[in-house]
């Protein structure tokens, strides 16, 4: 299926850039931008160039004081105990020169990238550039200073009446969107991701549902350290299905964080990259099943900028633009002129070949386990079906 997208880019993208040796690192967006045309599946025809956020934008999730802050910070003029009140100048997410603008520049590319589907210029929008999904209302956290998620999601429901589903498949919880949106019954957030008794940020429990009118809403589904492609992929696609036909959204958002791979240095689960086509192509399925087509894809964590991201990332464009993955060898042009430039040998294939991890002992336990997982979290939506089948 060939669909008409658009693929937000900016050079400006490696201008959010906290310091040389931090993992966040936007130079994976332009190796993936470069694979792609060098694989002659992106032109310059598909690009949309982002714009700034305004502060007005901004402000439909984050405090007028925090974006302030933001301001002061990355023109010096932010002492260190205030940006610690804000959560900026940690080691996670420390102030860098033109922080404000560096961060809008990323609100905004989501932002260009929702209008071109709400306008009908395409059916689908991909914007690598975004998905930092750790932003709160007035504070920065986990790499993440404004989260134009959240944002995105805001402005879709100041300008349309579509009800947003956002999956968000990083290996971290998604807490920032889900705690914006906690209490609202017209945004349905779904994150799937590695337990937080090992990772930050610590969230993402089965038993966070929503509040008030917004209860029934959140859903989420803590997989166990190590887990592999197979158990991710059933426990994405049962759940992913089931929400989508409760909640029956009229737009899908994903966040597509490629650090559930097993080679990502921050996180312990076990994927390759079979995990990475299947992601796109269900979100791609379900948006035309549903939504008539309407599906924004944001980009998210994933910290080895090398080997993963770009064949993650490039695998969402293909399946987005033409219905199917890339197959069989990588471009070897983009692989002569990055591989010097790398501090590790680049894959040849687009697939991890068979063994590339060591085999997981506890595979048929973690495995158990991630079931019982997907039946607490399935079981509002199957109390609700057996509720209105009786009523």
């Amino acid at each position: 299926m060939i669909c008409h997208s658009s693929f937000v880019f900016s050079d400006d993208f490696t201008r959010y850039r906290f310091r040389d040796d931090h993992p966040f690192n936007q130079q994976r967006v332009i190796l993936t931008k470069d694979l792609l045309e060098k694989e002659q599946a992106l032109t310059s025809d598909d690009i949309t160039p982002p714009r700034l956020a305004t502060d007005q934008e901004l402000r439909l999730v984050h405090n007028p004081k925090y974006i302030d802050a933001v301001k002061r910070g990355g023109e010096g003029l932010l002492t260190e105990s205030e940006g610690l009140e804000y959560g900026i100048g940690t080691e996670d997410t420390p102030m860098f020169t033109g922080m404000h603008e560096a961060s809008s520049l990323l609100v905004g590319s989501t932002l260009a990238a929702i209008d071109s589907v709400l306008q009908g210029k395409v059916k689908h929008s991909l914007n690598l550039g975004g998905g930092l999904h750790h932003g709160f209302e007035r504070k920065a956290s986990g790499f993440c200073i404004y989260n134009d998620g959240a944002v995105g999601i805001k402005y879709i429901r100041e300008h349309t009446d579509y009800k947003v589903l956002y999956v968000d498949t990083d290996a971290h919880h998604g807490d920032g969107v889900q705690w914006a949106f906690y209490d609202d019954p017209n945004v349905c957030t779904f994150s799937i991701h590695e337990t937080g008794r090992y990772l930050f940020p610590g969230t993402g429990n089965v038993n966070e549902r929503g509040l008030k009118e917004g209860y029934g809403y959140s859903f989420n589904l803590p997989i166990d350290a190590f887990t592999e492609d197979e158990s991710f992929i059933h426990l994405y696609e049962y759940a992913f299905r089931q929400i989508v036909e409760y909640f029956k959204p009229d737009i899908i958002i994903t966040q597509n964080g490629a650090d559930a791979h097993f080679l990502d240095p921050l996180t312990h689960l076990c994927s390759t990259m079979k995990l990475y086509e299947r992601i796109p192509m269900i979100a791609h399925q379900l948006a035309h099943e549903y939504c008539e087509g309407r599906w924004v894809a944001l980009g998210g964590g994933g910290y080895d900028i090398w080997r993963v991201v770009p064949r993650a990332w490039a695998q969402v464009w293909k399946i987005m633009s033409t219905g199917t993955p890339f197959e069989g060898p990588l471009s070897s042009s983009w692989r002569n002129y990055w591989q010097p430039k790398s501090p590790v040998r680049l894959p040849t294939n687009w697939n991890d070949p068979e063994g590339s991890y060591q085999d997981i002992p506890r595979k048929q336990e973690i495995t158990e386990k991630n079931l019982k997982v997907l039946e607490k979290s399935m079981q509002f939506i199957y109390n609700q079906k057996k509720y209105n089948s009786s009523s």
